[in-house]
């Protein structure tokens, strides 16, 4: 691990401190593999990309590009998640962790404490997600929590 200086650890922690809890979603992908499977030109692609970026949709650098929070609003994607919290049959665990992995969702962890999992997924697939998890046998309860927004 790099060491760094007082004044580097104390920017980074002021970076984080003082920034906003966002989520992007990351493509780390070559800008001419992305055009041919969009297919315009190269040329035609960092046309749309400027647009994007512009309007604060997307951020990009060397060799990536990130839907921003202003991006996912606007393709009716909320960036505040809802959360699954999971009671399951002890008997029944492993294959439920290997089920869960087949679903399409933000991120999913095994716990201790009250729950045996929680799966966290965009507001707008919590149902589709329930209607996956409810057809899993083992798992004894879900409660499902929205949130509101980001508070930091």
């Amino acid at each position: 691990m790099e060491t760094l200086t007082r004044k580097t650890t104390l920017l980074l922690r002021m970076l984080y401190d003082k920034g906003k809890a966002t989520s992007t979603y990351s493509l780390r992908m070559k800008q001419d593999e992305l055009a041919r499977e969009l297919g315009v030109s190269r040329q035609a692609l960092n046309v749309h990309l400027r647009k994007l970026r512009d309007a604060n949709y997307i951020r990009t650098g060397r060799g990536f590009i990130d839907v921003t929070e202003k991006g996912l609003n606007m393709l009716g994607t909320s960036s505040t998640p809802a959360f699954i919290l999971m009671k399951i049959s002890p008997v029944k665990r492993i294959q439920v962790y290997e089920k869960i992995k087949e679903i399409t969702v933000q991120r999913a962890f095994r716990t201790a404490g009250d729950v045996d999992a929680l799966i966290m997924v965009e507001r707008e697939k919590l149902d589709e997600v329930l209607k996956k998890l409810y057809a899993i046998e083992g798992i004894q309860d879900t409660k499902s929590y929205v949130t509101i927004e980001v508070i930091k």
